[in-house]
This record gives C-alpha cells, sequence and structure tokens, in this order.
C-alpha cells in the first residue's frame, strides 16, 4: 500500500504502524509504501510484538490523521552569470 493509503485508512489513522519492505522517497525521506505487518494504538504493546515475531527489519511508524502529501522538489532555476 502507499503510506497515503495507510494514513488515510480508518484502521490505520492515528496509529502506530509496522511496515515490511518499506520504500522511501530519494529527496524527501519520507515514506512512500510498504506492507503493513501490525498497528497499535500503543508504541510499546506493537514494539514488543514486533521484537517477538520473525519481522526484525520493520520500520515503525505513526500515521498521521492528516497526512501531508509527499513534497516535490522545487524546479532548478537556471543559474545566471555575473559576467
Amino acid at each position: 500500500m502507499s503510506w497515503a493509503e495507510i494514513c488515510t485508512s480508518r484502521e490505520y489513522r492515528g496509529r502506530w504502524v509496522a511496515l515490511d519492505g518499506v520504500r522511501y522517497d530519494e529527496v524527501t525521506a519520507r515514506p512512500m509504501e510498504g506492507t503493513v505487518v501490525d498497528s497499535d494504538d500503543d508504541l510499546a504493546e506493537l514494539c514488543g510484538r514486533v521484537r517477538s515475531s520473525d519481522r526484525h527489519g520493520c520500520a515503525i511508524l505513526y500515521c498521521e490523521e492528516h497526512e501531508m502529501p509527499p513534497m516535490t522538489p522545487a524546479p532548478k532555476r537556471a543559474r545566471l552569470s555575473s559576467n
């Protein structure tokens, strides 16, 4: 799922989400997509379950209720010569 889809889902919005296979935007370093493996309102509970599972490379992120759209880089401006 895309991160935007995850954050707009009633199931995950406002909760901590454990993601596997997260792909991040190269420019903004914001999550773009991943596979949800678990979620919880309580971060400690979620971390405990992830630690006791076989999934050791998960990213745990908070799913904001109003996720901002990914930022796009500003267009490069032509450099003017001072000569």
